[in-house]
Parts: C-alpha cells; structure tokens; sequence
C-alpha cells in the first residue's frame, strides 16, 4: 500500500452532514481500507457507524459530538444518511456495521488480520467466536474480553487494555452500544495505536443473539422500525424522538 492509495482511510472523500463530517466510500472501499490502515502502522484509528440516532444525540451532547469530530472515520451506517445526500455533489452510501464486520473479517484472512472483540456478555462473545470461524475458516480472533455493566476502574481499564496489547490485535471491534462504545474506540485508538471500530449490534447479529431486520426492511430504510417493534420500551425514545431531531438538524444544513 503507498500514500497515494484512493482506498486509503486518511484521505477518503468526505462531507458535513448534521455538523459532522462523514466519509463518502462504499462498502467494498470500506472495508479495503480499514483493513489497509490495519495492517500499515503509524497510529491508532477510531471508527465510528453512524445513523439518524448518533447525528440526533450529538445535537445534544456535546462530549459525544467532540469525540466524533475528532480525529474520527465516521461511516454512514443508516439509509436515511445516504437519502438525504443523493442529489448532493457529494452522496453518500451506505455502510451497514454488521455487514461491515462481516466483509472485514471474511476480506482480512487474506492479510493475516488478528482481531479483537470487546463487549457483550461471555455468553454472547463464545457464540460470536464459534460462528465467526464456522463462517470465516482461518479468521484470526486473538483474543476477548466481557467488560463488567458499569464503569470501569483504573486498574481494570489497564488489565483490558493489557490482554490487547498482548493479543497484538490488528483491529479491536467494540460493541458496547452507543455512545460509549464510540468514546471506548477513541481512548484504544488513541493509547493503544490500534484500529478501532465501534459496531454494535453486529456482535448480536452475528452471534444470532438478536434478530437482524429482514433484508427488503434494511433496503428500505425501515431496519429502525424492525428494532423499534423488538424492543419498544428500550428504543422508543431514542427513534421517535431522535428520528425528530436528526430531520431538524438536516434541515438546517440546507
């Protein structure tokens, strides 16, 4: 890989949506780079998934919106994001996470990519394991780690952090759900120099833990109502409330 590679996860094209700047790639352009930047060195990167929900919650919290401007690769993950910019200049497309960890972990044996899970419950990380090497025969999993439902002391932030170093993982995948999985990406990428990337619900999927929306509601942008109807008291708030104030901040960039 050189500098000048059009893959290449620093300089792919990016543009504002929602006061955040998200990077225009495919999937398939996704992947290659991440797994690029994986393997060539020269410092950590965060990577970051973002839907209608994450733009709406860095309306209001201003610590969740600092950290996905800084030194962040957001990603367009939900179909409304790719939408709003279709007749743009400059569109974007859309970049599910679980199918991303997916092309990652199917595309990256092919480079010796190791990988590192982090989140879940131990349960849920043994079933992710076993489905991962039955999908992906050669898949480099190094290591994991089921971090307690709370926050982390000193001491046990520097044990985690020590199995990774340890594992000497190309990339860590952290499904802790939003926002702290995406502030946990930024502080590994930052102390630990790996590439780090905040996906969520892909442990679940992938781990048949959770049922995944049926593929013509994710093709029409409907995989929020899916999750809605699952679990209604969990995220009622968060789609029909934030799916308000996503518009309204669209609204405002034009």
């Amino acid at each position: 890989m050189t500098a000048k590679s059009s893959s290449h996860l620093q300089e792919m094209r990016r543009r504002p949506l929602g006061g955040l700047s998200l990077i225009a790639a495919r999937p398939e352009q996704a992947s290659r780079a991440v797994i690029e930047a994986s393997k060539a060195g020269g410092g950590g990167r965060a990577v970051h998934f973002l839907n209608a929900y994450s733009l709406a919650l860095a309306q209001s919290d201003g610590e969740f919106r600092s950290t996905l401007q800084t030194e962040a690769h957001n990603f367009p993950d939900g179909k409304p994001l790719s939408w709003v910019t279709r007749w743009s200049a400059e569109p974007l497309h859309q970049v599910r996470g679980p199918q991303f960890f997916l092309d990652v972990m199917n595309k990256g044996r092919a480079s010796d990519v190791r990988h590192f899970l982090l989140g879940g419950s131990q349960d849920l990380l043994d079933k992710l394991e076993r489905n991962l090497t039955d999908l992906f025969p050669g898949v480099l999993l190094v290591g994991s780690f089921s971090p307690p439902f709370r926050q982390l002391a000193a001491e046990e932030i520097l044990a985690q952090d020590a199995l990774i170093r340890e594992s000497e993982a190309d990339i860590v995948w952290v499904g802790l759900g939003t926002p702290k999985q995406d502030f946990e990406v930024q502080r590994l990428a930052a102390e630990l120099h790996v590439v780090a990337c905040a996906v969520g619900a892909a442990f679940d999927f992938t781990a048949k833990t959770k049922r995944e929306a049926p593929r013509w509601m994710t093709s029409v942008g409907l995989e929020w109502l899916y999750r809605l109807l699952s679990e209604p008291r969990r995220l009622w708030k968060r789609y029909l409330i934030g799916n308000f104030v996503f518009l309204r901040a669209i609204l405002r960039d034009h």
